[in-house]
């Protein structure tokens, strides 16, 4: 079964108001030990995202008087962000959130897209903030029970159309390694494919061999 946020996501969801001050978010932080923090409105709904990034611009930019001739829209905002003393002024808004159902492996996607360090997580029918995501704990999908990662990719295969019996599936930190054989050779590819999809699996080897060589092109007969 897919892993989803709610397997990984940390129970206490780390967030404050829109008129936290700098120091709270410094503070905040740090008693976390995380590197960005949720803002939240009244009703616990994410509406921004404050981070350590966001915080050291006030050393690298707060010291600028004025906006300068040739300003582009990215400093005009770092400039904005650099001369806030509250949450709410500080943060990159709209809030980037994911629900308790989400793929952990597209919550991962969507932070390197969005190159963010963490997500609120929200319920799906409130939109209350119920937890947190961060960069490290999508590293916990790593550390699924060798058994349960190798029923999954057994799963797979029976999906694909290969006999489960005429392979066999070694996991070992994280690498599933695949031998024997399966009916046609365009299904060691797809079962390749689809393997290394499986939440916590690093790679995948094997020398699988086939009964039938279904890529093979004949020629037209004229």
């Amino acid at each position: 079964m897919t892993m989803q946020v709610k397997d990984i996501m940390g129970k206490v969801a780390i967030a404050v108001r829109q008129d936290a001050t700098f120091a709270e978010l410094v503070a905040t932080m740090q008693r976390f030990k995380v590197g960005a923090v949720t803002v939240i409105d009244a009703d616990r709904r994410p509406v921004g995202v404050v981070s350590d990034d966001d915080l050291l611009l006030k050393e690298t930019t707060g010291n600028r008087h004025g906006a300068a001739l040739f300003e582009g829209r990215e400093q005009r905002r770092e400039r904005r962000k650099a001369a806030g003393t509250i949450a709410g002024a500080i943060m990159t808004s709209p809030a980037i959130t994911v629900t308790i159902g989400t793929p952990v492996r597209d919550a991962a996607r969507l932070m390197h897209t969005a190159r963010i360090k963490q997500l609120p997580v929200i319920d799906p029918v409130t939109g209350r903030m119920v937890g947190t995501v961060h960069q490290r704990d999508l590293l916990k999908v790593f550390l699924r029970p060798p058994q349960d990662v190798r029923r999954e990719v057994e799963d797979v295969l029976a999906g694909l159309g290969v006999p489960v019996e005429d392979v066999t599936v070694e996991v070992e930190a994280g690498v599933v390694t695949l031998t024997g054989q399966v009916p046609r050779s365009s299904q060691i590819t797809a079962a390749s494919a689809a393997v290394h999809e499986v939440d916590g699996v690093v790679d995948v080897r094997g020398d699988l061999t086939y009964q039938t060589d279904d890529l093979l092109l004949v020629p037209p007969m004229y």
